[in-house]
C-alpha cells in the first residue's frame, strides 16, 4: 500500500480504565467517511441510486410488510397484531435508519431528518419503562405467531433463538450515527436507557448467559466511544469472554464450542461469526488484550487462507449459512451478502488495528465482487446468497436463481442500504502525520 505523507493534526482518545485495563485505540484513525468525497463513475452511481432508491424502498417495504406497524402496536399508539416472520424483523427498521442517518449527515434533507423522527417516536414509545425493547415481546407474538427466532415465555429467556441483543446491537449502531449526524440525541437516549437495562441484567455479578446472534458487541463498542461509559465496553468484552463456557448451546453453529481467544478456526454461521471477529478486533485494540489480537490474526489467516472464494465471498454452506472444512468452495456457494459486509467492517480493523495492505486487498475483493454482487444497479433487488453457479431452477433459500425486491428474511437488503453509504470512510486512515490512501 502506498503511503503519502502529510503533516496534519490527528486527536487521541484520552487512556481511561476498565477492569483493570487501560483503554487505548486502533494504532489508524480512519477519516470520517462526510470529509471524503468520490465523484467516479464506479462508486458515486451506487452511492447516489442508495440514496435515491435503496432507502427510500427500503422504508416502503419494511411499513408493507408490518415492521414499521409493529412498533406503532407495541407503543398502543394503535390497536393490532404483530406482523413478521421473526422477532428480529425490529432491525429492518434500525439498519435503514442507521443508512439514512449516514445520508443526512451528508445532505441535510429535512423532510429526511422529519421522517427519521417519526419512526424514533414510535421506537421510544414502544420500549418500556425500564428500557427493554422488542415488538414481538411487547404484543405477545408467541401467542398467535408462527414466527420464527421469538422468546418462550418470558423476556430474555431464549436467547439463542430470540435475538434480542441482535436487535439492541443493531439499534445501537443506528442511533450513534443518527447522533453523529444530526446531534440530537432522541435516537440516542433510547439505546442508552436499553444498555443500561441490559447492563443491569448481564453485567458483572447478574445473569450469566450470551447472545444467540453476535451484534450487540459491535453496538456497545460504538455506544461506548460517543458516551465514553467505560460499562458498555465493559459489557462487550463480557458477552466475547462468555463464550464457549459451558453458560449458551455449546455450539460451533454460533462460535460458542471454545473460549472466543482460543479459536483458530472459523466455524458456524458466517455473519455471526465475522460480527465476533469485528467486535474481537475492537476489544484487541480499546483494551490492548493481546491474547484478543492473536486469536483474530490465527482466525483471520485461517478464513484468507482456507475459506474465502476468489470473490470475496465467505460461507460456503446453505445448511447453517456457515463456513464449511478448510478449502470447502462449491461452486453452488452461499456467500451470504451479509457476511461479506461483515466481512469488510472486520478487514477493515485489522487494518487500522495492523497497519498492513493485506487487509485492504481482502477488504476490496470482498468490496467489489462478493458484496455489491447483492445489490442491483436498480437498487431495488437483491441477493441474499451470492452463488456462483445456478441453473435458473434452483431456489435454495432466499431466491439465489434471481434477485427479489424483499425476503421474509431481509437482514441482507436493509445491510446494504445502510453500508452503500458509508463507502468513502474506507478510503483513508492516519496515524500521527502520515496518510494511508
Amino acid at each position: 500500500m502506498k503511503k503519502t505523507f502529510l503533516t496534519i493534526g490527528v486527536s487521541f482518545l484520552t487512556a481511561t480504565v476498565i477492569s483493570g485495563q487501560s483503554v487505548s485505540d486502533y494504532p489508524l484513525t480512519p477519516v470520517d467517511f462526510t470529509h471524503v468525497e468520490i465523484t467516479d463513475n464506479f462508486w458515486r452511481p451506487r452511492m447516489e441510486t442508495n440514496v435515491k432508491v435503496t432507502i427510500p424502498h427500503s422504508f416502503k417495504k419494511s411499513t408493507e410488510d408490518g415492521r414499521v406497524d409493529n412498533f406503532i402496536f407495541a407503543a398502543g399508539l394503535k390497536e393490532g397484531k404483530w406482523r413478521g416472520s421473526f422477532g428480529f424483523d425490529d432491525t429492518d427498521i434500525y439498519k435503514t435508519l442507521e443508512g439514512a442517518s449516514f445520508t443526512y449527515q451528508v445532505s441535510k434533507d429535512e423532510q429526511l431528518r422529519q421522517y427519521m423522527d417519526t419512526l424514533i417516536y414510535y421506537i421510544g414509545a414502544a420500549q418500556l419503562p425500564d428500557g427493554y425493547m422488542y415488538t414481538a415481546w411487547n404484543l405477545k407474538a408467541k401467542d398467535y405467531s408462527k414466527a420464527y427466532c421469538l422468546y418462550e415465555e418470558e423476556q430474555y429467556d431464549n436467547l439463542k433463538d430470540s435475538h434480542e441483543f441482535y436487535n439492541s446491537g443493531h439499534m445501537y449502531e443506528a442511533a450513534v450515527a443518527h447522533f453523529m449526524a444530526t446531534g440530537q440525541r432522541n435516537f440516542l437516549d433510547i439505546a442508552i436507557k436499553n444498555a443500561d437495562h441490559i447492563y443491569d441484567t448481564f453485567g458483572p455479578g447478574k445473569k450469566e448467559d450470551i447472545p444467540g446472534h453476535q451484534e450487540i458487541e459491535i453496538g456497545l463498542v460504538k455506544l461506548y466511544r460517543v458516551t465514553q461509559n467505560p460499562k458498555y465496553l465493559e459489557l462487550a468484552k463480557l458477552f466475547l469472554d462468555r463464550r464457549g463456557k459451558g453458560i449458551g448451546t455449546g455450539s460451533p453453529y454460533s462460535q460458542d464450542h471454545k473460549p472466543v481467544i482460543e479459536q483458530d478456526e472459523a466455524v458456524g454461521h458466517a455473519v455471526r461469526a465475522n460480527y465476533m471477529y469485528t467486535a474481537m478486533a475492537d476489544i484487541a485494540a480499546l483494551t490492548g488484550d493481546q491474547n484478543y489480537t492473536e486469536a483474530i490474526d490465527k482466525l483471520w489467516q485461517n478464513v484468507v487462507g482456507k475459506k474465502l472464494y476468489l470473490t470475496g465471498g465467505m460461507g460456503a454452506r446453505y445448511e447453517g449459512e456457515a463456513y464449511g472444512k478448510d478449502y470447502e468452495l462449491p461452486n453452488v456457494s452461499y456467500a451470504e451478502t451479509c457476511a461479506s459486509i461483515a466481512g469488510v467492517y472486520w478487514n477493515h480493523r485489522m487494518f487500522l488495528l495492523h497497519g498492513d495492505a493485506k487487509y485492504i486487498d481482502v477488504m476490496e475483493r470482498i468490496l467489489y465482487n462478493g458484496l455489491i454482487s447483492g445489490i442491483s444497479l436498480c437498487g431495488t433487488k437483491f441477493f441474499y446468497p451470492n452463488v456462483l453457479y445456478t441453473d435458473g431452477i434452483q431456489t435454495f433459500n432466499q431466491g439465489a436463481a434471481g434477485r427479489s425486491e424483499w425476503f421474509s428474511c431481509s437482514c441482507c437488503p436493509t445491510n446494504d442500504a445502510r453500508f452503500m453509504s458509508s463507502i468513502p470512510g474506507y478510503l483513508y486512515a492516519t496515524r500521527e502525520d502520515e496518510v494511508y490512501v
